[in-house]
């Protein structure tokens, strides 16, 4: 395997490129992320590490806009991620100048996914260590999308999806739990998905909420508020189960 992995153009025996996969491997090791599409809102939501004492949180964001329309969250290498989305969000730009409309999702998605290709192909460079998912409305028919790409170049649409560390276990906790809702309803799915995985509750979770009229962080007090609703939910549930105390004869 060591002759094989030294460069990104050369196929081990096997058909694989073990650069890619290496890359595929820090995407896996970097935080969870998760975004869902409902009727009239798609929620994205990240794993929030805790920052140092002295660190502005404010500058520590993993949910940006592409556009007025489109936004991004991704999982990996954090300054890959900020090339990326500086090449996207001028590509955004020079196609409202030329064309004079808005990018659709689909558009700024196949520009990603080709971008991050090409860095599969190419000797000298070496693949993006990161997984995007990628969210907005369609600006001619108003359609909700999400999309999501991966360091080899490949995309698609979902309805939810996961990327990061312990996105299976997220993914099929969206699988059981999916089904198309509008509203608060998909923010609540959003960050119920997440708790399955990051501990300490909302402070530990960033959350956008993507409707027509933009992109809209959500406030950590807000995503408390949610959490608590949750929670009791949860519990109520619980105590729904237990068995009615015996009758004393």
């Amino acid at each position: 395997m060591a002759r094989y992995d030294r460069a990104i153009t050369v196929f081990s025996p096997d058909g694989h490129l073990f650069q890619v996969e290496y890359a595929l491997e820090a995407v896996r090791k970097g935080n969870a992320a998760v975004g869902v599409r409902g009727a009239d809102t798609i929620v994205l939501g990240v794993e929030k590490k805790s920052t140092a004492k002295l660190q502005d949180s404010r500058t520590v964001k993993k949910i940006v806009s592409l556009d007025n329309h489109i936004a991004l969250a991704c999982a990996g290498l954090k300054a890959d991620a900020r090339v990326l989305i500086n090449r996207a969000r001028i590509e955004c730009q020079s196609h409202r100048l030329t064309v004079e409309d808005p990018v659709t999702v689909e558009y700024i998605t196949r520009y990603i996914a080709g971008l991050q290709q090409k860095y599969t192909q190419s000797g000298g460079v070496r693949p993006f260590g990161l997984s995007t998912l990628i969210v907005g409305f369609d600006p001619y028919t108003g359609v909700p999308s999400l999309y999501q790409t991966d360091p080899s170049g490949t995309f698609s649409a979902w309805k939810a999806n996961a990327t990061g560390r312990n996105s299976n276990s997220i993914r099929e906790f969206l699988e059981k739990n999916y089904k198309e809702t509008s509203g608060q309803e998909t923010v609540k799915l959003a960050i119920r998905a997440l708790l399955e995985v990051v501990d300490s509750g909302g402070k530990n979770i960033e959350i956008a909420v993507m409707t027509r009229d933009g992109l809209r962080q959500l406030e950590e007090a807000e995503i408390d508020a949610i959490v608590a609703e949750i929670e009791a939910e949860k519990a109520a549930a619980e105590a729904a189960k237990k068995p009615p105390p015996a009758k004393e004869t």
